[in-house]
């Protein structure tokens, strides 16, 4: 198992190091001055060279690259040039949203697929199977979005039962939870009906095995076998792709949150982009990019428990 987690951790860290790489020079390269853009083009020469020697924008790239990384290193993500504050609050504050969004669609995109995948899964090519995959099929072909926008005017215009958008904070964390229910619907949808067809597939495999024939021939009881015995072995593949929804829930939040109003990263980075403000993109996009990496790290450590054989192998 040490040796397991040790080629794991070595691979998150090379994941992150060719991350940060690559976003760094993506967003170096882009066109457009920062010093320009915070001065506006009514500034003198004298200023725009004081600005970029603030900001270290005079330096050279490999310079500004590891001297960004070092800072990253010991918590510094540097400081905003629209906002004139050190990045690290800015995006706190942003993320105190952003991920309780992403979590809470996550666990009912899990919640919904394994339930309907199962279900359709033990009742193969009956009525109850073709409706779940049909209704999986319309989930698929919605756009987050769009299926936001159908939710906002449902249950906020018409019925009026929850809010078309906006956050009233932690505070109030009652309040705060209700304004959070149309946006993870909106994020799970297309998630779930993915996760659910690929939860269908892998039942269906595993219900073939002998072990299941064995199992029932012991007089366990159809619910026992599915739920105790088939779901495990079936996770493997459903695990897989949970790791990689995160990462696409993290990216679709960023969307949704323009359509709900939602004061999280995402409204940050369209900000921060609109105004070149390089050091809050670069901090909000690794720090997205360490997410995403951690949890499938996560997600090869649950391999390992629910598949011994994968640490004997060390695949």
């Amino acid at each position: 198992m040490p040796a397991f987690l040790a080629k794991r951790l070595a691979t998150l860290i090379a994941t992150l190091v060719a991350t940060s790489i690559i976003v760094f020079l993506v967003l170096e390269i882009l066109p457009g001055d920062p010093a320009l853009l915070v001065l506006g083009i009514d500034a003198s020469p004298e200023q725009l060279a004081v600005f970029r020697s603030q900001y270290g924008l005079d330096r050279p790239l490999l310079d500004r690259y590891l001297g960004w990384i070092g800072d990253l290193l010991v918590g510094d993500f540097g400081i905003s040039y629209a906002y004139k504050t050190p990045v690290w609050p800015l995006i706190a504050e942003r993320l105190a949203l952003t991920y309780p969004l992403a979590i809470s669609a996550m666990l009912l995109t899990v919640l919904l697929a394994l339930s309907l995948g199962v279900f359709a899964a033990a009742r193969h090519n009956r009525p109850a199977d073709v409706i779940v995959m049909a209704i999986s099929q319309l989930g698929i072909s919605i756009p987050n979005f769009w299926f936001g926008l159908l939710l906002i005017l449902l249950f906020a215009v018409n019925l009026g039962w929850l809010s078309a958008g906006g956050f009233p904070g932690w505070s109030d964390p009652g309040a705060a939870l209700q304004s959070l229910i149309l946006p993870s619907i909106a994020l799970a949808a297309v998630q779930a009906a993915i996760l659910a067809r690929i939860t269908r597939s892998s039942v269906l495999e595993v219900l073939r095995e002998d072990f299941v024939r064995t199992a029932r021939a012991k007089g366990l009881s159809r619910n026992a076998v599915l739920w105790r015995h088939v779901l495990r072995n079936a996770l493997i593949p459903v695990i897989t792709i949970i790791g990689l929804q995160f990462g696409n829930l993290l990216a679709g939040a960023i969307v949704v949150e323009q359509v709900f109003s939602l004061p999280g990263l995402g409204r940050l980075i369209f900000q921060a982009i609109s105004n070149r403000d390089i050091e809050v993109v670069k901090a909000a996009v690794v720090l997205l990019a360490f997410t995403v990496v951690v949890v499938n790290f996560i997600v090869d450590v649950l391999y390992a428990v629910i598949d011994p054989r994968l640490k004997v192998h060390d695949v």
